[in-house]
């Protein structure tokens, strides 16, 4: 969806710059066809089009831009920058970073989408800029947004529009979003029926739809708990949503309809697809332990963060295919010398949280390993809590 955008954008700018071009070419043709129908005698110079007069018409416009009005009539603004957690990045499907959001809050003004393109470096940016290829760029310095200066109009907008106390408001948004307003879900026990053996309510459903991926049910259960702790009705500020936290486009992909995203059953059976789709992927790593961890960090994470990671790691004499060794990059891939590396080819990634999520579920999946085959009790609702659960109330993490 974003290359067929691109590609229309092109064409968009393409052919408005042709329009004008030809407008100004009839009009000059016009102008031509009036002075030899005059009887005025003017003095006549050769041009590469033929004799003209040697007169300069009043009321020519020769500004070929892609100005405000143009940028909303196709619905897009482009922006460039360099990946970074103050410029922009991709966190679980939402685009952050300061100047980013600060340019979303433009966008939104103005009634636009934004398309992002990034650089490899500021020689890149600069190039771009220079070259009008863009619309607004965010240097790798807080504040430090320009607009293109061929394009008055948008520049007067955003000059009028911009406020310095936008930046301390957009960092506080993303701060909030990234905390303690990540995901609403209830939080229930990590066992349902820790003496009965029972871990949820979608024990069963665990066995049936991780059996053609060939994983432990136990193991998509305790991921499950990781990602909405058994809660179908959670959601993520960024839009991910039910028992296994799957984002709207995931979905579309799946096949999973949007207006079931919240079904245990079929979010299950998305999820699980979606796992044995990533597992196939890492068809390189042949041990199958390995392999889990990698589809569980990818799950996370996004599997070309992880696969940049796998890459630096490889460069520096590590093992690739060893989880203990590529999560030490993916920690990394948090601090410029290593996004900013030429090898990477998707930047920044807020690791910490990829390496903790494959952590936790490790462990809990070790938890529940003596926990056999069976069923789960019956009279008891999944989105309310037990009794001994009653006193914990809705809140964010």
């Amino acid at each position: 969806m974003q290359e067929n955008d691109y590609f229309c954008t092109k064409i968009n700018r393409s052919f408005h710059r042709l329009t004008q071009f030809l407008n100004k070419y009839t009009f000059f043709l016009a102008v031509l066809l009036l002075v030899s129908c005059s009887d005025k005698k003017q003095e006549k110079v050769v041009t590469p089009w033929g004799e003209v007069l040697d007169e300069e018409p009043d009321s020519i416009d020769a500004s070929d831009d892609f100005d405000l009005h143009e940028i909303q009539h196709s619905g897009q603004l482009i922006l460039a920058t360099i990946s970074g957690p103050q410029t922009y990045y991709d966190y679980h499907g939402r685009q952050l970073g300061t100047q980013y959001l600060l340019v979303q809050r433009l966008a939104d003004k103005i009634g636009v989408g934004i398309r992002v393109e990034i650089c490899r470096d500021s020689t890149e940016l600069a190039a771009k800029f220079a070259e009008g290829e863009v619309d607004i760029v965010a240097w790798p310095t807080p504040g430090a947004i320009e607009v293109n200066p061929e394009s008055p109009l948008l520049a007067k907008e955003w000059k009028g529009w911009y406020k310095p106390e936008f930046i301390d408001e957009v960092k506080k948004e993303e701060t909030a979003l990234l905390t303690t307003q990540r995901v609403r879900r209830h939080v229930f026990s990590p066992m349902l029926d820790k003496k009965g053996g029972v871990i949820s309510h979608y024990d069963k459903l665990f066995m049936q739809y991780s059996m053609p991926i060939r994983w432990d049910w136990r193991l998509m259960a305790a991921q499950c708990y990781q990602e909405s702790t058994f809660d179908p009705k959670a959601v993520s500020f960024a839009g991910a949503r039910g028992l296994m936290q799957i984002m709207p486009g995931t979905a579309d992909v799946l096949g999973l309809p949007r207006d079931k995203m919240y079904d245990p059953e079929q979010n299950i059976a998305a999820a699980a697809k979606y796992l044995g789709q990533l597992e196939g992927k890492f068809g390189d790593i042949r041990d199958r332990a390995e392999r889990t961890n990698f589809v569980l960090a990818s799950y996370n994470g996004g599997i070309h963060h992880i696969r940049d990671a796998m890459a630096l790691a490889q460069r520096d004499g590590k093992n690739p295919h060893r989880w203990r060794e590529v999560a030490e990059y993916v920690l990394k891939l948090a601090t410029p010398k290593y996004y900013n590396d030429p090898i990477v080819k998707h930047g920044y990634m807020r690791g910490s949280e990829t390496v903790d999520y494959v952590s936790k579920i490790r462990q809990r999946h070790q938890g529940y390993m003596g926990v056999k085959v069976k069923t789960a009790p019956l009279g008891f609702h999944p989105s309310q809590p037990r009794k001994a659960d009653k006193r914990k109330k809705k809140y964010d993490i």
